[in-house]
């Protein structure tokens, strides 16, 4: 029984774990890693078409966003997830291929007048495709068999529309040992979603630690906030332009922005137009609309049974083609732009970007957390000019930030899931956060705690049974070309196809000579093909 860190150890994002449990081979979350990366992340360590199910907490792309590369790569397993996770995963992983795709296109027109090689892009919308073909839909609390052995559950983390920390029990010689990964938790007391839900029982815990070394103050009334800077911006005659995450941030700035309308808080704009310009934050809202029962707090399902669209008020527009997006720079009046993706690192907040940062009167507001690297994270930390599909931006416009509104619990909240636990853990697993916190998290929970707790590294490895470390990953930590496992990723899928033959070979032992002799003819005549 073997748990294994790949990724967001001593990192933010990327999550992925490797559970053996038996013969079982099983991937608790399978993320791409967003912004620079400070440690390499191991691969893992069975081909993909080993992989027998992917446990995934929520549909954020650090979560979920290399499931289509893992099914390019062999993977034909069980994905499970909650109901609402694989209907925003259905949107977003086609959203991600879209984007790798339309991304190597760029890259590849430019290398083709440079004479430079071309490069593939991570993954394709056939992949992405393929692979939500294997969803399984779960609902919150229901126990879920997946092996005579192995047994999961997925309750509410509160920290997105669907997510889940997941409860895991596996038997191993005759010893059945549970294992609860938390995913990302919320901190409660966020317009639209439940609180997270507390689990009282487990031997191990893999748990976040995002915002593990700061507390936030009691938040603040946030539409009262975003009406204040909304009024200074328009006064000024300047667009209010929000980078935000298509699946969450959105659909909770547009709960503001309504509370704004309603309640009358800016009486001399109370016309302002508001644009939604992502095509993937509209499908969202439509899946947050049908997740009332599932998935919303009390209050929102008050104003659902009211009658009223938490998220819906007059003057609300959804940008879908190119087009309208381009259209929304040439509104004569200032507006509120909500656009994706929340970090500034791809989509079309980048063209509002350029039209906006030179621009005193015009304001950018985040409103989420900001992975160190990204340009979301340059401009908030002070860049005085930044470059645009190739052009330098100078940025006069003023840059501020939603401060407290994170869909991340703080240190107080981390403490108290991890607290709530009646059983101490043996051990508590300290990963998604960034280097230093993870380790200064891990020592707070020991410390006030009591509970045995450790920050992992990419490839540390830990046998169950007995608790111990078994293997250990690299701890120098080291700049990484991002674009590197674009390029090779042709390279890569033709190895794992390479390998998964082998195991749908060996899989075959016992079947009819007749059948055997045909196989072989069909390989070697591939080979044949190939051979130079």
């Amino acid at each position: 029984m073997k748990l294994e860190f790949l990724g967001a150890a001593h990192e933010v994002t990327g999550s992925c774990h490797y559970l053996q449990l038996g013969e079982k081979h099983i991937l608790v979350d399978c993320g791409m890693e967003q912004g620079a990366d400070l440690y390499e992340n191991q691969q893992i360590p069975v081909n993909a078409s080993k992989i027998d199910f992917c446990l995934i907490t929520h549909a954020h792309i650090d979560h979920s966003g290399l499931l289509p590369l893992l099914y390019s790569h062999g993977f034909r397993g069980r994905v499970y997830a909650t109901k609402a996770t694989c209907e925003l995963c259905g949107i977003m992983l086609k959203d991600s291929a879209h984007i790798q795709m339309f991304e190597a296109e760029w890259k590849n027109r430019k290398a083709k007048r440079a004479g430079k090689p071309e490069v593939e892009p991570m993954y394709t919308m056939e992949d992405a495709q393929g692979v939500l073909e294997h969803f399984i839909p779960c609902e919150y609390d229901n126990v879920i068999c997946l092996e005579n052995e192995i047994r999961i559950r997925f309750v509410d983390a509160g920290h997105l529309l669907g997510s889940a920390s997941i409860e895991v029990w596996g038997k191993e010689e005759g010893e059945e040992i549970k294992i609860v990964f938390s995913g990302d938790i919320g901190h409660g007391e966020k317009p639209l979603l439940r609180n997270p839900s507390y689990i009282e029982e487990a031997d191990y815990v893999v748990m976040e630690s995002t915002y593990g070394d700061r507390l936030q103050p009691s938040p603040p009334d946030y539409a009262t906030e975003l009406a204040k800077v909304l009024g200074e911006t328009f006064r000024k005659g300047g667009n209010l332009v929000i980078p935000a995450f298509s699946v969450g941030r959105t659909q909770e700035m547009l709960y503001f922005l309504r509370r704004i309308k309603s309640e009358h808080m800016l009486p001399e704009f109370e016309d302002f137009i508001t644009y939604v310009d992502s095509p993937l934050a509209v499908e969202a809202t439509h899946i947050f609309h049908e997740s009332v029962s599932e998935c919303f707090d009390e209050e929102a399902k008050a104003l659902v049974y009211q009658g009223i669209n938490p998220i819906g008020f007059p003057g609300l527009k959804m940008a879908i083609t190119s087009e309208e997006s381009k259209m929304i720079n040439f509104e004569s009046k200032p507006v509120v732009i909500l656009s994706a993706s929340g970090m500034c690192e791809a989509g079309r907040i980048r063209h509002h970007l350029k039209h906006n940062l030179w621009r005193p009167q015009s304001t950018i507001l985040f409103v989420g957390f900001q992975v160190p690297g990204t340009l979301g994270s340059h401009l908030l930390n002070g860049a005085k000019e930044v470059k645009l599909f190739g052009e330098t931006i100078e940025v006069r416009a003023r840059i501020e930030n939603l401060a407290g509104i994170s869909g991340h619990a703080d240190q107080a909240h981390l403490l108290q899931w991890i607290g709530a636990f009646r059983k101490k853990p043996k051990r508590v697993f300290v990963i998604h956060g960034e280097d230093k916190v993870t380790d200064e998290f891990a020592a707070l929970v020991k410390e006030q705690l009591g509970i045995e707790a450790v920050a992992p590294y990419s490839g540390d490895c830990y046998d169950l049974l007995s608790d111990t470390c078994i293997a250990f990953g690299s701890r120098e930590a080291k700049a990484k070309k991002k674009d590197a496992r674009v390029v090779s990723n042709v390279f890569a899928r033709l190895l794992a196809a390479g390998e998964r033959l082998l195991s749908v070979i060996r899989r075959n032992e016992g079947l009819a000579n007749k059948d055997l002799a045909k196989f072989a003819d069909q390989i070697n005549a591939i080979c044949d093909k190939w051979d130079r």
